[in-house]
């Protein structure tokens, strides 16, 4: 359950290379128990943030606080860290990969609880290199979780599966939540995001441009919802109109804060809305509306 009090705090957090800037006065909190999405298009910022964050990588300038106070020596052993890419040895079995991450550290986890906990049951006898996407993410879970941390990082743990073994590790991920755990999660999946997180940090160039709950954002940026017309709508309509829209694949988006507004103008000007549909905003259309680079005004 959250306290309500921050886990974590990231204070003026920067990061220069030679004359690149990756992170610039980067400031956020982490409220214990709860799950924070960091997003960001590619280039965004938000690797090297979590690199700093996770005592990786040093920050150029700025400050983290854990519990109040500057990281301690014993905050890399405290987190779990889950990475998109770990190389795990090809003919170590999950049992025995378990076994040689616990005798890394003083007091860990139960393994028969990890073993249930990430469904690892029926592959203890499998090899690593014969592992699948979804069990490999469930087995790199497990050895996050091996060290009981408080505060877990999950970077991106769902890329590359199937829709069956995301959802299955979205339950995981929603149990360890559930159980106390704070949660930083960086994924490139809106979905994801708006299912696990209690709130999300939008990175673009460096910065955070957006940070508050998935509705909120939603609510915040988008309104009402968009409107989706056909591929073939005659898009120099639109050129006049005061909206934002976007061509993509075979149909276009519009948004704007009051459909029934849009859809009076289109109609007073004799658009032919053959096909028009309506869809709920969602935080895909936040990131996109804050980020997308084909938007038009």
């Amino acid at each position: 359950m959250s306290t309500s009090l921050p886990i974590l705090e990231v204070q003026h957090l920067r990061k220069v290379y030679k004359s690149t800037v990756a992170v610039n006065d980067v400031s956020l909190q982490v409220i214990e128990g709860t799950c924070l999405g960091l997003l960001g298009p590619n280039g965004a910022g938000k690797t090297t943030t979590i690199e700093i964050i996770e005592d990786i990588i040093p920050p150029t300038s700025g400050e983290i606080r854990y519990r109040g106070k500057p990281r301690a020596q014993s905050f890399r052993e405290e987190v779990g860290i889950q990475f998109q890419h770990t190389s795990l040895l090809n003919y170590l079995s999950v049992l025995e990969t378990l076994k040689t991450f616990a005798k890394l550290f003083t007091d860990p986890e139960e393994l028969d609880f990890l073993i249930e906990k990430c469904q690892l049951q029926p592959i203890l006898e499998r090899r690593n290199n014969k592992l699948s996407g979804g069990q490999q993410q469930r087995l790199l879970l497990a050895l996050a979780l091996i060290n009981k941390p408080n505060l877990v990082f999950l970077d991106e743990p769902s890329t590359g599966l199937d829709p069956q073994a995301r959802r299955n590790l979205w339950g995981i991920v929603e149990e360890i939540k559930a159980e106390g755990k704070t949660i930083i999660l960086t994924t490139h999946s809106m979905e994801e995001a708006e299912h696990l997180c209690d709130r999300v940090a939008i990175m673009d160039q460096g910065d955070i441009i957006a940070d508050g709950s998935p509705a909120e954002l939603i609510e915040r940026y988008c309104g009402q919802g968009t409107i989706f017309l056909p591929g073939n709508f005659d898009t120099r309509i639109l050129t006049s109109l005061p909206y934002r829209w976007l061509k993509e694949h075979n149909r276009i988006r519009i948004e704007g804060d009051d459909i029934h507004a849009i859809i009076g103008r289109l109609s007073g000007m004799n658009a032919d809305l053959t096909g028009m549909s309506i869809g709920a905003a969602n935080l895909e259309d936040v990131f996109i509306r804050l980020t997308g680079r084909q938007l038009r005004d």
